[in-house]
């Protein structure tokens, strides 16, 4: 195997992950998408939300782990869920966050509550509108803007708006295939070079191309980006950004012992991120403890490790998880009908 660092996810809404893409136009912003889905989607939004929300983060974490992610930055508010020693993943617990200028409240008082040195999360600029365009301005205007700040998105960010944003040492989330897909345009290649400053996020499957190696290689593909940057997108440069300080993202002496496993082919990753689906990722440990396996490798493994792991058809593949799928499913299929769940846009199922 070859044995990489877990990855971070640095923009996700868990309780999406069993939605399906809902839109059926190219919008003007994020605003018009949101006021469509819900009159042309009612009934799927309303289907969805049958499912308790504990259920549906559960899903979320789920569709992180099985493509190699450890931790996440879920963009909404906190759950008791994400204490629970047994959540499958690691998520983002020391920030602030407001949803946007448009649909975020009291953004002032959201920035002035972001614990003392944690990041501040926001979306912005999501869209190519004048409106969309101004939001980055308005952020500054407001004093909201420093570097702390993170933007998610910053599609209608041009070069008057990046120069300010490099000039407040504010940070940037990209998310390019839910751009694509909403509005019809990709960020400017400009936007993912922004040193230690932009990183990359799957976002939700309301919107996005899969997870989040799916987004890699769509950044790779359809976006030019190297595979060196790429990689620093979902390991490095987030660790940065979020603030996070245990070494979450690198594999050190001392660190929290999150890693993942590939089979090794005699290549490095650089040579095969762009490939790299999550049917590749046979294992993942989160803090030294296996979470993830692949129907192969529970075989081989000690039952001390295989203890807690339940097993789920993804696509063409079955994983061990370390959750209780069974349950999980038979809540979902519950509301949403026999054989009819997807995760990140894959159909899944009990062996």
């Amino acid at each position: 195997m070859l044995i990489l660092p877990g990855l971070i996810n640095a923009h996700d809404h868990l309780q999406f992950a069993l939605y399906p893409r809902l839109g059926g136009a190219h919008y003007q912003d994020y605003v018009e998408w949101g006021k469509d889905i819900q009159q042309r989607h009612a009934t799927t939004i309303a289907q969805q939300h049958r499912l308790p929300k504990s259920v549906r983060l559960w899903w979320g974490a789920l569709r992180n782990l099985v493509c190699g992610v450890t931790t996440v930055s879920h963009h909404d508010a906190q759950s008791p869920e994400f204490e629970r020693i047994d959540f499958p993943v690691r998520v983002l617990q020391r920030f602030g966050w407001a949803h946007s200028i448009a649909l975020g409240g009291d953004l002032r008082r959201a920035w002035l509550a972001t614990p003392r040195g944690g990041p501040f999360i926001v979306h912005a600029c999501e869209g190519v509108s004048k409106e969309a365009s101004d939001e980055l301005l308005a952020l500054d205007r407001q004093g909201l803007l420093d570097s702390s700040t993170v933007l998610v998105h910053g599609l209608a960010l041009d070069d008057e708006r990046l120069a300010v944003l490099q000039a407040r040492q504010a940070s940037l989330i990209l998310c390019p295939s839910s751009n694509e897909y909403l509005f019809g345009r990709l960020p400017a290649n400009r936007l993912f070079y922004q040193g230690e400053k932009v990183a990359l996020g799957s976002d939700s499957p309301l919107t996005s191309a899969g997870d989040l190696l799916d987004e890699v290689r769509f950044a790779m593909l359809r976006c030019a980006v190297p595979a060196e940057r790429a990689y620093a997108m979902v390991t490095d440069t987030p660790r940065s950004i979020l603030r996070l300080e245990n070494g979450e993202g690198s594999i050190q002496v001392g660190g929290v012992a999150d890693l993942i496993g590939i089979r090794d082919t005699g290549s490095d990753i650089l040579d095969r991120l762009g490939t790299l689906s999550s049917d590749d990722v046979e294992l993942v440990m989160l803090g030294g403890c296996v979470q993830l396996a692949s129907d192969e490798l529970y075989r081989r493994l000690p039952m001390v490790s295989t203890r807690g792991l339940e097993s789920l058809r993804i696509g063409g593949s079955i994983r061990w998880l370390r959750a209780p799928v069974a349950e999980m499913v038979r809540s979902a299929e519950a509301v949403m009908g026999f054989g009819k769940l997807l995760l990140g846009g894959r159909p899944i199922e009990l062996p």
